[in-house]
């Protein structure tokens, strides 16, 4: 649980920070600070809480993970996988769309995040009136770049402390909004859906607005749901029932409280509802709560990086693993980079986190609507849920989540642009990937032509020279270009073949016990054995680890095992010291004229020209493969695109 209130909760953590600041003093300037108004907005945000998070997310959502992984994109493979042939073309291309729009809309907020929270923060310095309002952006600024210039170190070296810090911020939370309350008990009345309702009722253009603040309120909770797999269901649903959820509903009635009773809180309410004496050490603890809640959505758009090359939806990324216990505790370079440039614009153009609460608020709506519908097609198809259960769901959560993203379209011209700006992108950048890669996968397939009729040709009849030649290749049915070529144009072989196929699964992980798959295709003294090593997406792809893997299981065991152990292949009885390493590549060139979208598989000359800048963009398969550079080899051909 105190894992959990460190990684999984501080975006959500921090909100009290600008939501109802946002609510009231929205530039559209109609939620007043009367009873009326803040006895709606107070019980609009209770059972936002309470509906959306605790019930959809904690009570539903949360159980459809993908071997204990959650996420936008964990559910999406998990849903193909599970209709498997049972899915029509047309369904799976639902799915996916799905997902990806989803994941483009994560990253965005991944974007939004770290600036609004840090700048909120920031913002605590206009109450104390004891600091200049001019270092609120430089001071944003030099947080941000220390928080990405560390994230190389990984986060279990820079988190360790995470979950004690976020404990005593959601006490500080339940601390500040007691006294109010108690002071002023007429706020518990929020509690009932009754002014909720009576609120939009009364003033229902009124009320619209202030509901496209108020889902600043749930903003994280998607993080719940693709944070699970580091701690699991239980603990987060124990630590939002026990302490997240009481402290942020104390908080949020008691800047209720101080509204109702003193207006002109409205410039500010979270940080007026202490002494003045005591606001520097809020800045100071609210600037830590906004860097651990930034660091959860990084280190998130570092994991859905990985999901999305894993499957196919964005060229190879260079993947660092910062911790040898954890698999998930990753650092991606470029991703890292590219957030950073990011947020740093979005701090410069924006300057106050008011100006970004249209932008954050939109992402959100859209995010969580759009995991709901996987999640009802989930229960629908895979569980066999009634379908007036799924329709019920459908009507009460996904009636309000699309209430809220329809009171954020509004906001388009004010920021909200700028999540749709960046889905639309990635999205584009996702689809294309896949497209085009698969178009080059039946290429390249057609050109290394079948595994069996190289074995009984070509691989017999030619001389062996001594040593280990491994060759990485993805298809297991296919011959490597690099084996081909290197057959007809030296017409030699090398004593020991490996053809080492990593298979990706739609699984988080895949059990060390299950990854090693042997086919010796030849044996005798010019042996050529296939290995297929399958991994999940959240799993190593060291091509030279895979292969120590295979041959500690399957070679002579030194001291407990014979030549007679039923796992034993004598074909995997090698000297890896000597290796090499021998990769293939297909070179990718445009085609003279730009060629026909026929030629290209359907794809417009626009797709295809960013397909291969995508492709030139793409890291070295040496390096995403761990390949040591002083034993690899590469070898290719060309094709037009």
């Amino acid at each position: 649980m105190l894992g959990a209130l460190g990684v999984v909760f501080g975006d959500i953590g921090t909100s009290p920070l600008y939501s109802l600041q946002t609510v009231f003093s929205s530039h559209h300037n109609a939620v007043a600070p009367t009873e009326s108004d803040v006895l709606g907005v107070i019980s609009m945000v209770t059972w936002c809480l309470i509906t959306i998070v605790t019930v959809s997310y904690i009570g539903l959502i949360m159980r459809a993970h993908n071997q204990g992984e959650g996420g936008i994109l964990a559910l999406t493979a998990l849903v193909l996988r599970k209709l498997g042939p049972a899915v029509g073309p047309r369904e799976a291309a639902v799915a996916l769309v799905l997902g990806v729009v989803g994941a483009s809309l994560f990253f965005g907020d991944s974007l939004i995040t770290p600036a609004i929270s840090v700048l909120s923060a920031f913002e605590g310095i206009e109450v104390t009136g004891a600091v200049p309002n001019a270092v609120i952006v430089p001071g944003a600024l030099v947080v941000l770049t220390v928080l990405f210039a560390v994230q190389r170190w990984g986060t279990g070296r820079i988190g360790g402390s995470f979950g004690v810090v976020m404990a005593v911020w959601f006490l500080t939370l339940a601390a500040m909004g007691l006294p109010h309350v108690l002071a002023h008990p007429t706020i518990l009345r929020a509690l009932s859906p009754h002014y909720a309702v009576a609120f939009m009722i009364d003033r229902p253009l009124i009320a619209f607005i202030a509901m496209g603040a108020v889902v600043l309120t749930i903003t994280g909770a998607e993080a719940l749901y693709a944070d699970m797999g580091h701690f699991g269901h239980r603990p987060i649903a124990l630590a939002w029932v026990c302490l997240v959820l009481p402290s942020l509903l104390l908080n949020y009635f008691g800047q209720g409280a101080l509204i109702l009773a003193d207006p002109r809180a409205v410039a500010n309410p979270f940080f007026s509802m202490v002494p003045e004496g005591l606001r520097i050490p809020l800045v100071v603890l609210a600037a830590m709560a906004t860097v651990i809640a930034s660091q959860a959505v990084i280190s998130g758009a570092f994991s859905v990086s990985r999901q999305a090359t894993r499957l196919t939806l964005l060229p190879k990324l260079k993947v660092t693993q910062t911790s040898s216990e954890h698999g998930g505790q990753i650092y991606v370079g470029s991703v890292n980079l590219l957030l950073f440039l990011g947020v740093v614009t979005l701090v410069l153009v924006f300057q106050r986190s008011s100006a970004l609460a249209a932008a954050y608020g939109l992402a959100v709506t859209a995010t969580i609507i759009l995991v709901l519908a996987l999640f009802l097609l989930y229960a629908h198809r895979i569980l066999r849920r009634p379908t007036w259960q799924v329709v019920t769901l459908a009507v009460i959560v996904g009636g309000l989540e699309l209430l809220l993203l329809a009171a954020n379209l509004v906001k388009i011209p004010d920021g909200g642009w700028l999540p749709l700006l960046i889905a639309a992108v990635l999205t584009t950048i996702m689809l294309t990937w896949r497209r085009g890669a698969r178009l080059m996968a039946d290429r390249r397939r057609s050109m290394e032509g079948p595994l069996a009729d190289f074995v009984a040709g070509p691989a017999r009849s030619v001389p062996r020279v001594p040593g280990l030649a491994v060759y990485p290749h993805p298809e297991p049915d296919t011959v490597p270009i690099a084996l081909r070529t290197g057959v007809e144009m030296h017409h030699v072989l090398h004593e020991h073949v490996v053809i080492l196929t990593l298979q990706h699964r739609g699984v988080p992980h895949v059990h060390r016990d299950d990854r090693v798959h042997v086919n010796v295709l030849s044996s005798g003294p010019g042996s050529l054995v296939q290995i297929t090593y399958e991994v999940g997406f959240h799993d190593s792809q060291d091509v030279p680890a895979a292969l120590r893997d295979a041959v500690e299981r399957h070679g002579r065991h030194e001291g407990d095992c014979s030549a007679d152990c039923p796992s034993y292949i004598p074909e995997l009885d090698l000297d890896l010291e000597d290796a090499i390493y021998v990769l293939s590549t297909l070179r990718l060139e445009p085609a003279p004229g730009g060629g026909s979208a026929a030629q290209a598989g359907g794809m417009p000359r626009w797709q295809r020209a960013l397909f291969r800048q995508l492709s030139r963009a793409s890291a070295q398969r040496t390096l995403v493969l761990n390949l040591p550079s002083s034993r690899t080899l590469v070898m290719g051909a060309e094709t037009e695109l």
